[in-house]
């Protein structure tokens, strides 16, 4: 059979892409994958959140956050302790050693004027006296003068033993104080990351269901009696005493101030911050903390309840309010939520205290 009709029946050869055609049709195919994985990933991805659910993730990052304050708060406070327990034993480590040079000092001529008589005989210096009355007299003296030395040394060895246990105790309060500011930098990180999370979130709602939520997250906590309702009418129930009605009248000073983690005052505050700053104002001092400030007078139910009282709420004591009378409170609710008046209805309740 002729050669070109072999040629004819011969299948084409397939050529390969090379070059910049290689390249195009590998980028194609990628793209083409790619997308396959998206659509095919999308058909499988979990649905949009709704945005009450997104509310109550939100709701749930700010509870932690609070507690996550409370803890900061607490760390706070005790890293303070201990700085304040290393610059004491510091300072009296300081004195200490003062007065050890002093005394130091003191035996150092004692003992350089020792040196200078040592060499002469007392038989020597008695034969070489004039008087041998002044003699045996001086003599005595030196005796009484060793003796105080001895007990001069004495005193030197115990005041060397004494400041080596300081700088030992030192050295322990700096390993504290170094774990406490640990916990303060972690809870300081976790108060951060709640709330950056919560804005995140919040960030995934239009314009008008973020109004809405926070429209929500008012009604929820009293209406939100704010800068506007500074002279808000006190409680018809009156303060049990002096202390406990500047206490409220601070509060309701505090209206409308913003709440910022951490703050006491007098600008801004959360929640312990507040009613530690408004029972200050009375010349009370209370702890930092919502878990200690529960401790710091005597417990009521919630049936005795006067103004000035504190409010607890929440398993683990992580929120605390001023109660005013007539189921309310006063209280800093949370980031974006200023000082404001609220039933003492809205949250779990934990517990009470009257301060004074």
């Amino acid at each position: 059979m002729p050669r070109h009709r072999d040629a004819a029946h011969r299948k084409p050869k397939q050529r390969l892409f090379t070059g910049p055609a290689a390249r195009t049709a590998a980028t194609l195919a990628l793209a083409g994958a790619a997308t396959a994985a998206t659509l095919e990933g999308a058909a499988q991805a979990d649905p949009r959140p709704t945005p009450a659910q997104v509310e109550a993730q939100v709701d749930r990052l700010y509870h932690d956050a609070e507690v996550a304050t409370e803890k900061y708060n607490g760390a706070k406070e005790e890293a303070a302790a201990s700085e304040k327990a290393l610059d004491a034993l510091r300072d009296e480590a300081a004195r200490r050693t003062e007065r050890l040079n002093t005394a130091r000092d003191a035996l150092g001529s004692y003992a350089t004027a020792q040196y200078r008589s040592a060499g002469i005989d007392p038989a020597v210096r008695l034969a070489l006296s004039s008087d041998p009355d002044q003699y045996l007299e001086r003599a005595s003296y030196e005796d009484r003068a060793g003796d105080r030395q001895a007990s001069a040394i004495s005193g030197v060895r115990r005041q060397i033993g004494d400041i080596a246990q300081l700088r030992a105790r030192a050295e322990d309060e700096l390993t504290v104080l170094a774990s406490r500011r640990a916990d303060l930098r972690k809870h300081k990180d976790e108060v951060r990351t709640k709330l950056a999370d919560a804005r995140k979130l919040l960030a995934t709602l239009t314009a008008e269901q973020r109004a809405g939520y926070e429209r929500s997250a008012d009604a929820a906590h009293g209406g939100g009696a704010t800068r506007a309702d500074r002279s808000a009418p006190r409680g018809s129930v009156a303060a049990p005493n002096a202390r406990a009605a500047q206490a409220v009248g601070f509060a309701y000073g505090a209206l409308g101030k913003p709440y910022v983690w951490g703050a006491t005052g007098p600008s801004s505050f959360d929640c312990s911050g507040l009613t530690m700053a408004a029972w200050r104002a009375a010349g009370v001092s209370l702890p930092r903390t919502t878990y200690t400030q529960i401790n710091a007078g005597q417990r009521v139910s919630r049936s005795e309840l006067a103004p000035g009282d504190l409010v607890f709420f929440y398993p683990g004591v992580t929120h605390v309010g001023l109660y005013i009378g007539g189921g309310q409170m006063i209280h800093a609710p949370r980031p974006g939520a200023p000082v404001r008046i609220a039933p003492i209805s809205e949250m779990p309740f934990a517990g009470a205290t009257r301060v004074a």
